[in-house]
């Protein structure tokens, strides 16, 4: 993999979109008026999501990835 911004969002990209896509589901969800229980459901998956790409992003840039204990 290229160390450049190209090649990071290239190789990061299928977890882009399925952040994107978790986002999108809750979203939805609240607009929907889904119950609560699924609501949150979906929120926690989006934020791992989120928190995936970050990590693959600190990783891919050489930083050491935060450590959640």
């Amino acid at each position: 993999m290229k160390r450049t911004i190209d090649g990071l969002v290239e190789a990061g990209e299928p977890l882009i979109l399925e952040a994107i896509a978790a986002l999108r589901r809750y979203h939805e969800a609240q607009d929907d008026n889904e119950p609560p229980d699924q609501v949150e459901r979906l929120r926690l998956i989006a934020e791992s999501a989120c928190e995936a790409v970050t990590d693959f992003q600190l990783y891919a840039f050489d930083r050491k990835p935060l450590t959640r204990h």
